[in-house]
Order: C-alpha cells, then structure tokens, then sequence
C-alpha cells in the first residue's frame, strides 16, 4: 500500500522515508525495495547528466527550497549550473515527473479523455488505476460526495435500502440488506459503469402523462443515480416546499454492472429499464407492475394517492367538481404504470434588463390545486409557461403573458377594493393593445409589435429575442429610483371585493404590476382564448395574477430547490425548447 500513498501524494516525504529505513534496518518490505528502486533510477539519471558533458539548465529564480531539495550547486551568469551540481537533471517530458505530480495533471483532465491517455504508454496506464484520479473526476463532474468509504446512500429512505425478509441464519423478522457492498467499490468502477453511461439523462425533464405534465430531476445522490419526481405542496400552501418521490433509481453492484430498479409503488424497489430513445429523450419502464398493485385493489389505491396527492381524503373536498378532476387524473395517469417518455427541459436564462431571477415558481389554480410553471423574461414581456397542467390548459402552454412596456399604477385602497374600477383601469390598457395589434395586423404600423404567443422560430427567433433584450435594456431595467431591490419602494396592495383566492394570506404590499394577459379554456382545452388581468410583482420571490373574467387571484411562489444539470446551452437551446413543449400537448 506504500505504493499506492506515494502515487496519491500522502505519506512521508523521501528523506523522512530514508532516515526511518536506516533508523530500522531488519524490517525490509516492498515499500523499500520501491524506495531503494527510486533511489538507483535518480542516481542513474545523475550518472546520464554528468556524462554528457552538457550543463543542466534550471530556473534562473529558484529559491532556497529549490537548493534544499536538490543540492547546492553554483550558478554561471546565463543562469546554469554547474557540472558538479549535486541536482537531479530537470525532467525533460512527462515520463519524468513523480508519480505524485502526474497524478495531480491527470487528475485535472476530463474522465472521458483518460482511457486514450492509459494506451499511451505502462506508466499512464498504472497511475490510472489511482482512486485519487477518479475520486475527483466523480466529484467535479457528477457531484459525487467526497468520501466513496464513508458516505451513505443518500436521498432514499431505510424502508428503501431495506427489505423485510426472514433470514434462516437470523431471527425472523429481521432486516436484511439488499444493496451490494460499496466499501469494496473502488471509484473508477463508479465513474465508468454507473456514471459515464448515465450521463445524458442527468438534469431537468418532463414526462409525457398527457395534459398533466410533471417535473422529473435526474441526480447523482450518494452512490445512486435517482429520478426524483417534484410535486407541489399540497393546496393551498403554496409557500410551503416542493414534495418530491422517487420514480426509478440506478446502482452498481459487485459485478460492475448498473442496474435499473423501478420505484413506484409501495412494496420496495423491483426491476426496470431505461432507454435513449433519442437526443433529449428518454423512456422508462417497469418490468414488475404487479409491484404497484395494492391488496385492496384499486379502491385502496386511490386513497393511498388521493392522500399522498392532495393530504386529505375524499369525504374532506366537498366541492364536487373538484372531486370529478381528481377522480379523473387517478384514472388517467395510473394507466401508464411509470412506464414513461421524458423531454429534456432548461431553466431559463438570466438577462441584465430581467425584472427578477426567472426560474420555476408554483401558483394556484382554483379546483386544479397547485401547478409548476416556468417563468422567463422575452424581451419587453415577461411569460409563465405550465410544467403542469390540467384538462383546461394542459402542461407545455403559455399560461400568463405580461407585457412589461405597460405598467399599471394602482389607486388607492378604496378604489383597489371595487371590481370595477379595477376592471375599468385594466381594460383601458387592453383595448389600446387591440387597436395597436388590428394596425399592425393592417399593415399600417412599421414597427414589429408585440405577440402574445411569442416567436417559435428557432434560432431566428432566438436572435430576435436577443434584441429585445438589449433593446430594452434601459427602458424596462429598474434604474435607480424604481429597482427591484429597494424593498422601500413599494404600495399597499388589496385584492378587490369578490375576487377569489385560494391562499387568503397574500402579500400586502406589492412592488410594481403590469397589465398582462392569461389563457383559459374548456374542459379539453376547447375555445382558448387569452383573458386580460393584473400582474402583481410582490418580491424576488412572489407574484400574483388577477383573473378579471373569472374574478379569481392566483398567487405564485418561488421553487428554491437546487437544480443541476439544468442550464440551456445557449439562448437559442432554450427558445426551441419552449416552442416544442407547446408542440407536445398541442
């Protein structure tokens, strides 16, 4: 093992190591004779220097430790040193470096480099084979906790990694262990097996389940690869933090081989299988759905989820419509027994002229309980795009569109109490949109006008979008008396009289609102059309929309979860995106 501590850099220093050998001179061992090895090939590298009557060239600032290492020697005027240098002669490539500074360079390179740099030659191919290397590969590049030895499996429960089973050997009754030993699992294994061929489905995705959508977050959690549906704090406790269940999971075991296990359901992990179907895609599926079967069948089955889902049970929600959508969505999504499609999703991009940190924030949407929705900034107009849906508006469409060329200063109290002076001050703004977009639409206006559903156009869409930004950099960034973050600029706020909200604790004071526009429609998402109201800007991390039509307020909170692997590429990675989430559940 003496080996191994000197290729990693930890141990004893070589002198320290001679004068410990001399001080014990009867207790010879493999450590030694590599020492003793080491010693014979930097005198015979001193023997090769002073034979070729060269002197050998050496930094012109060496310090002092320089001369402590490598002996005393006098330097000439070009900065030489002498013949009788007692130095080793400077390494003149690579081969001739310490093993525990070409551990250090080979640790820094991308782990998907280092099998070509193990057929350069023995020497690369044996400092490889250094847990050091791979250990910082893991981390740097997945995540992975520091210590493979020590670490526990993270993020999944006892009732998890633990399966009841009666062991003859022990007591009846007792827990017996089914994963495999990791403290023989060497990181090398990890990386190469479990993590490389893993890596594209690290990151944000959704799954197809029709209109509802999800959020799914791939991860690297402790020695497992998991799936981690996200699901919305149970209604209306919006401000509460996201709930989140595991859907499949991916570990190694003694023979180097990953294995994909489902998790749905409630008797324990059980086999499945995952597939690429293409870039940006992928499809799981369970391989035991007798798994997921509950002995009271299906009757036990949605109270089990009705409970899980919404926290209560079905005699508490007296308002039967509600008690039909929830009804339908079991039905609905059980079907596909986590037998699943996912498309990759980026959070959105951050631009200077942005009002607040775009990212992924719940609201509320009445009967439908609590949905995820996407909020990124195009430009002069601000946009929430579903992540989750219902049979009105599904997942993947355009749920509020707020134009920030036009913001809406509140009257007072009284007046923010009464509908209809609201109703009147909102609808002013609307009607001028229309009139400006039926002139545009006529040809007769020369400037590129604002779309509600935005240009899905690619990267020229992108490009343009690009140009809003920078277009809009000085009139819609907050300057220095209207910024975002003077929390003493801001206005009492006050829902109007009949407006309803599903969380009456609301912020009472707001910082800006814009007038904007939200999308409705049928059961089905028949007849959508977008319906004008109020975008309420409370902080950094809550905003609101006013639904005049329906008279109802939908309050919207940040999702702080950390979120890796998530970030688009470019701008334009992201705008394809969001058009082709439109396309899937159009």
């Amino acid at each position: 093992m003496a080996v191994c501590a000197r290729l990693c850099g930890v141990g004893q220093s070589r002198r320290c190591r001679r004068r410990q050998r001399n001080n014990q001179p009867d207790q010879g061992s493999d450590s030694d004779m590599d020492e003793e090895e080491g010693e014979r090939i930097v005198g015979q590298r001193r023997g090769d220097a002073g034979s070729s009557g060269g002197p050998e060239h050496v930094a012109a600032t060496a310090g002092p430790s320089d001369a402590g290492e490598y002996g005393s020697g006098r330097v000439n005027r070009g900065g030489c040193r002498d013949r009788t240098s007692k130095g080793p002669p400077h390494p003149q490539s690579l081969l001739e470096l310490p093993p525990e500074l070409l551990v250090e360079i080979l640790s820094l390179l991308p782990g998907t480099v280092l099998p070509n740099v193990a057929l350069v030659c023995k020497k690369f191919r044996q400092i490889l084979n250094t847990e050091t290397i791979w250990r910082r590969r893991c981390v740097e590049e997945f995540g992975m906790m520091e210590d493979l030895r020590k670490m526990e499996a993270g993020g999944v429960s006892s009732q998890d990694l633990y399966v009841k089973r009666v062991n003859p050997r022990v007591k009846s009754g007792r827990f017996m262990k089914l994963l495999p030993d990791y403290e023989h699992m060497e990181y090398s294994d990890v990386y190469t097996h479990l993590l490389y061929p893993y890596r594209q489905i690290l990151g944000l995705w959704q799954p197809d389940i029709g209109p509802y959508g999800g959020l799914l977050n791939v991860v690297v959690d402790g020695l497992f690869i998991i799936g981690w549906m996200y699901l919305p704090p149970h209604d209306p406790r919006v401000e509460d933090p996201m709930r989140r269940r595991p859907l499949f999971r991916i570990h190694l075991w003694e023979s180097k081989k990953a294995t994909v296990e489902c998790m749905y359901g409630h008797k324990g992990p059980h086999k499945g299988d995952i597939q690429t179907v293409k870039k940006d895609e992928f499809s799981t599926k369970c391989n035991q759905t007798d798994h997921h079967r509950m002995p009271g069948g299906r009757q036990e089955e949605f109270r089990t989820w009705l409970e899980e889902e919404w926290g209560r049970t079905l005699e508490e929600i007296f308002h039967e419509h509600m008690q039909e959508l929830i009804l339908m969505k079991f039905i609905y999504t059980s079907q596909y027994d986590n037998c699943l499609t996912y498309r990759r999703i980026y959070l959105p991009p951050r631009m200077p002229s942005d009002l607040l940190q775009p990212g992924l924030f719940k609201g509320t949407y009445g009967s439908h309980g609590l949905e995820i929705v996407m909020f990124s900034f195009h430009g002069t107009s601000a946009r929430a795009t579903k992540l989750t849906g219902d049979p009105n508006v599904p997942a993947g469409q355009l749920t509020l569109d707020v134009d920030l060329s036009r913001p809406v200063v509140l009257p007072e109290l009284e007046q923010q109490r009464n509908i209809d002076d609201l109703s009147r001050l909102v609808m002013g703004i609307h009607e001028v949109v229309q009139r400006e977009a039926e002139q545009q639409a006529g040809g007769t206006s020369a400037t590129v006008g604002h779309t509600a559903e935005g240009a899905c156009g690619g990267a020229s869409g992108a490009t343009a979008m690009k140009a809003d930004h920078d277009a809009c950099s000085d009139s819609c960034e907050p300057g220095p008396s209207t910024s975002i973050n003077n929390p003493s600029e801001t206005q009492p706020f006050v829902l109007p009289l009949g407006v309803m909200a599903r969380n009456e604790v609301y912020p009472r004071t707001c910082r800006k609102c814009f007038y904007g526009t939200g999308l409705i429609a049928g059961h089905g998402f028949t007849s959508p059309e977008r319906t004008p109201g109020l975008f309420v800007l409370f902080d950094e991390d809550r905003f609101g929309f006013i639904w005049l039509e329906l008279k109802s307020f939908s309050l919207y909170s940040r999702l702080t979860d950390h979120l890796g692997h998530a970030h688009a590429p470019n701008l334009e990675r992201f705008e394809a995106m969001l058009c082709n989430m439109q396309s899937w559940t159009s």
